[in-house]
């Protein structure tokens, strides 16, 4: 006999379906997510596994499935966690209830037909904390210097984008303001907030430098014109492992950056990208990209940027940033297969190629 046990996993939380291949046990029971009830649960694992019966337990991923999947492991019972963007027969059913669900996952355990999904890395997920949270921060200071433009606006004075980027400008506007009037009671708060929150922000860069300064995906990704400290750490932190993909393509596919495509008879449509995967990891790719064309001065003859100038007179700007960041999705996919940096070589047209070669080879042979 072999028992597969279904968890539907909440916040306070998670209800438990156990069954039994051979039809005999199938039972719901409910705990709390606090120390009692997940030792009361473990308890129950190990008081089947005793009888010598195999223990399977299949879970959702949810923010607090890391911690369930390590402690439940711990007691020697494999988790497998289900990826809910494949398996629609939860997320889409009709009767969505804890105990349903709970059953359905077991039920499908069973059968070995779960889509799993793959945890990432402690690194890859102390990483991608830092990275929100640097987000959240610098969301806010431009929501505040949004609120500072709109006050300088309102009394007749033409601002900048970068005019409130340095502490020196800063107090400079703020003289400015209180030339004009605006009590400081108004604005003081809002600059002493940015300086802070500027603050803040350097320390988590610090942080991000200390922790990725031996990091070889770093240093690859960073080898790329445009990639800097931060858009190369978030497409680490976010990729992860690149092995567990098998294709660039199925990469690309990752990063959402894939168009829909809907095939019948014959028929074929092709939609929007996905849009599926880490939205960290799509924005930095298309990050990059931004990075390569204000560097024209170095990318300027890449194949990569004269797609781009095509697509951007063809069909727009935005679409041209979409199709070169899922091209440079690929170029990363093989970079750090390779574990190759960046080439430029391969990035110009084989009659410049050749050219370069040559003229590096006469070189060498003058040297």
């Amino acid at each position: 006999m072999k028992m597969s046990v279904g968890v539907d996993l909440h916040k306070s939380q998670f209800t438990v379906y156990w069954r039994s291949n051979d039809g005999l046990i199938g039972k719901h029971e409910r705990y709390r997510t606090n120390d009692e009830g997940y030792h009361e649960f473990e308890k129950a694992l190990q008081a089947v596994t005793a009888t010598g019966t195999p223990v399977e337990v299949a879970v959702e991923s949810t923010g607090n499935t890391r911690y369930f999947k390590h402690r439940i492991e711990r007691c020697g019972i494999p988790v497998r966690v289900v990826n809910t963007a494949k398996f629609k027969v939860v997320t889409e059913s009709v009767k969505k209830t804890d105990r349903h669900d709970a059953a359905t996952l077991a039920e499908f355990l069973e059968k070995d037909m779960l889509p799993e999904a793959r945890l990432c890395s402690p690194e890859s997920e102390e990483l991608r904390r830092i990275i929100k949270t640097r987000k959240t921060l610098v969301g806010t200071i431009v929501t505040i210097k949004n609120q500072l433009h709109g006050l300088l606006l309102g009394i007749g004075i033409e601002t900048t984008r970068g005019q409130l980027q340095s502490k020196k400008e800063r107090r400079r506007v703020q003289s400015v303001l209180a030339a004009h009037h605006v009590t400081g009671a108004a604005v003081d708060p809002l600059f002493e907030t940015i300086d802070r929150l500027t603050e803040e922000v350097k320390k988590l860069e610090k942080v991000i430098t200390e922790m990725t300064r031996n990091d070889r995906v770093v240093q690859l990704i960073m080898t790329i014109p445009g990639a800097g400290l931060i858009t190369a750490t978030t497409i680490r932190a976010f990729t992860d492992d690149i092995r567990r993909f098998p294709t660039a393509g199925k990469y690309a596919a990752y990063a959402g950056l894939v168009p829909w495509v809907q095939n019948s008879n014959e028929t074929i449509h092709h939609g929007r990208i996905t849009r599926r995967g880490p939205v960290e990891l799509r924005t930095a790719l298309v990050q990059v990209v931004m990075g390569m064309v204000r560097n024209r001065r170095v990318t300027g003859t890449y194949r990569i940027m004269e797609r781009y100038d095509r697509l951007k007179r063809e069909k727009g700007s935005g679409k041209s940033i979409i199709a070169t960041a899922r091209q440079l999705s690929e170029i990363i996919y093989r970079m750090l297969t390779d574990d190759a940096e960046f080439d430029e070589l391969k990035m110009l047209d084989p009659a410049m190629r050749r050219k370069a070669l040559e003229m590096q080879a006469a070189a060498w042979d003058a040297a």
